[in-house]
């Protein structure tokens, strides 16, 4: 059934919402063991305010160590003027920009207005793709809000319509607090298909409420090309209540796998690599996999 990409956000959507704060050290082990397990393009760095986001200091010195191995790509997410400096500047392959979709969320997030962040992204992303990088625009709370409750499908296509004058490489859809199902994904989806035909498709899902798995297989059914996840289980949305972990990436890697679809990862280095994570959070992550392990027992590289 062909490949699906992977992306890795564990070193920055896993750890942003952590009590614990990681050293630049340990967030360099972490990419490390995560490109040893077949990660190909991994969201190293936030270049938000440290400040803000205390996980994320230091992400310049940690993108002038990290492992430069051939095809694989590192992201930094950039939310303003000076973000976006700070990334061109620090040898990023990528940047990924945020508009979240609904303004009460947007303002806790951004500190704006949807139709703020979506202009500036529009205008961040143009400047991005000429210094030759890849450019993904992630709509947050695609699916739902915590402030807003539903979000309408005329909202997101209101966004979206705004953010294809970027041409962005990618979209991608953020179930940002785990309330979506397959029947939700299948009709977003199809809607940023029509209104965004120029980019690929992306899902960033969280599993808060035990569907991420399931809506990750509903968006491959509908020709998503790219999947977000995070090893263990990793992370959550500082400014939103209870946004708990995102997709597991070893759950996937298994799903994807029982389903005839390569990631090219290996299963047990994910799942030694969960537990090592867990063991600097001080907590064990949420992943199935990590408690239930493969099936069947020892298979480890994904075929």
């Amino acid at each position: 059934m062909g490949r699906i990409e992977v992306v890795e956000t564990a070193p920055r959507d896993g750890l942003q919402n952590e009590a614990v704060v990681l050293t630049v050290e340990q967030r360099l082990e972490l990419i490390t063991r995560l490109v040893d397990a077949g990660a190909t393009r991994v969201e190293a760095v936030s270049f938000a305010n440290p400040a803000r986001v205390p996980a994320m200091a230091g992400a310049e010195e940690l993108m002038e160590r990290v492992p430069r191995r051939p095809g694989v790509s590192y992201a930094g997410l950039v939310m303003n003027e000076r973000g976006l400096r700070r990334a061109l500047d620090s040898g990023v392959d990528e940047v990924d920009l945020v508009v979240v979709a609904t303004d009460t969320f947007c303002r806790r997030n951004q500190n704006t207005g949807t139709a703020e962040a979506a202009s500036s992204a529009v205008e961040l992303a143009a400047r991005a793709r000429a210094a030759g990088l890849t450019t993904t625009i992630t709509i947050g709370a695609s699916f739902g809000c915590p402030f807003e409750g539903e979000v309408p499908t005329d909202r997101l296509a209101q966004v979206l319509r705004t953010v294809a004058e970027a041409e962005p490489t990618e979209i991608a859809l953020a179930d940002t607090i785990g309330v979506a199902v397959p029947r939700d994904v299948r009709a977003r989806v199809a809607l940023a298909r029509e209104l965004v035909p120029g980019s690929r498709l992306r899902l960033h899902l969280h599993d808060t409420r035990n569907t991420a798995t399931a809506n990750a297989l509903a968006g491959v059914e509908e020709g998503v090309e790219v999947l977000d996840t995070s090893v263990g289980g990793a992370g959550g949305c500082p400014f939103a209540p209870a946004a708990t972990g995102n997709l597991a990436t070893e759950d996937l890697v298994y799903a994807l796998r029982r389903s005839g679809i390569e990631t090219g990862h290996d299963l047990e280095k994910l799942r030694a690599t969960a537990e090592w994570l867990g063991g600097l959070l001080g907590h064990r992550l949420p992943s199935a996999l990590l408690a239930a392990g493969d099936f069947p027992a020892g298979v480890g590289a994904d075929h």
